[in-house]
């Protein structure tokens, strides 16, 4: 049958980090899913409601690409009471020509991580003005670290304000970064204020009733949402994208059920079968991104199942080019 290559997570944070790399090699993945030949089917999700969770499938086949993979991510929420953390799973790859089993990826989420703070980088790169400096991050997890590190790779970024519910974890994740990226992090009390002077605001959290109220965006802003991927959840009040010069999507199949376009769908602003550019085509020069210093641009990033696909062919070639990992004959 061969042999499968079993990957922990202390070797795959060793074979993969957030840099430059992985923001080329996710929005190399973007312009394949603009192309039209991918297959990638919706995600399977489920609710596990009593223990405020859930668990996504994600999968893509790309054509040209040697490996393909499923991903499977629970995100529990309350786990953090626990000392848990909030996000797991795992990736499995596959041999795109046979279907066999090549590697077993434990990253226990971090390569979601990876895929979803470069997915971030991405959006700003092609939708935040050139010269944003200022950047505004609501929430405080995980993902607000990553993101703004990822901020920092593809736009000159020389002060940031957190802002969380939880304002002592706030305070605690900026005085982090501050001193990781060596840029001034300050954590804000207000979120009102912390988005209305920023030049790029990032959106992280699970709540399920909006966080950035359209009043406090600005001519020049970009948005990127990130943290609405369930049919629950909901970051931008739906008055946002009305506001907004230019709203993108991930998939737009997927931001109409998942995103923050199912909120706006919802509310009666936005009609259900209205057509957006996705963000693909926008890279891949199909479509329009920012075409001034005025625009209010927002991103709306669901995660797909090609972002898995790339990060995980990506781990498995540096694997194999590193001899990482156990090898399991089965």
């Amino acid at each position: 049958m061969g042999d499968i290559t079993i990957l922990t997570e202390a070797e795959l944070r060793g074979l993969i980090e957030l840099d430059l790399e992985a923001v080329d090699c996710i929005e190399k993945a973007f312009v394949a899913l603009a192309r039209g030949d991918v297959e990638m089917p919706p995600i399977l999700s489920m609710a596990i409601a009593p223990f405020n969770g859930e668990v996504d499938v994600k999968t893509a086949f790309v054509p040209g690409i040697d490996s393909f993979a499923i991903k499977v991510s629970p995100g529990f929420f309350d786990n953090p009471k626990l000392g848990l953390p909030s996000t797991s799973g795992l990736m499995v790859l596959f041999s795109a020509r046979t279907g066999m089993l090549e590697a077993l990826l434990l990253d226990n989420g971090y390569l979601t991580d990876v895929r979803t703070a470069a997915a971030g980088a991405v959006a700003a790169r092609h939708l935040a003005r050139a010269d944003a400096s200022h950047a505004c991050i609501l929430g405080a997890g995980c993902q607000a670290r990553l993101q703004l590190k990822a901020l920092c790779l593809v736009r000159p970024i020389r002060t940031a304000t957190i802002w969380a519910r939880d304002a002592g974890k706030a305070q605690t994740v900026a005085a982090e970064l501050s001193q990781e990226l060596g840029i001034d992090v300050r954590a804000a009390e207000d979120a009102g204020t912390a988005v209305s002077s920023a030049d790029v605001i990032v959106t992280t959290t699970p709540a399920t009733r909006p966080v950035l109220e359209a009043a406090w965006l600005r001519p020049g802003q970009h948005v990127t949402a990130m943290g609405s991927d369930q049919e629950h959840k909901n970051e931008l009040d739906p008055a946002c994208l009305l506001k907004a010069d230019l709203y993108v999507p991930d998939r737009l199949t997927q931001t109409r059920g998942l995103g923050e376009l199912r909120s706006a769908i919802a509310s009666g602003l936005v009609e259900a079968d209205r057509v957006f550019a996705e963000l693909g085509m926008i890279v891949a020069g199909q479509a329009k991104g920012r075409s001034s210093d005025n625009q209010i641009t927002i991103a709306d990033l669901t995660g797909t199942g090609i972002q898995d696909t790339a990060i995980a062919t990506l781990t498995g070639k540096r694997a194999q080019a590193a001899n990482a990992g156990t090898l399991f004959s089965n």
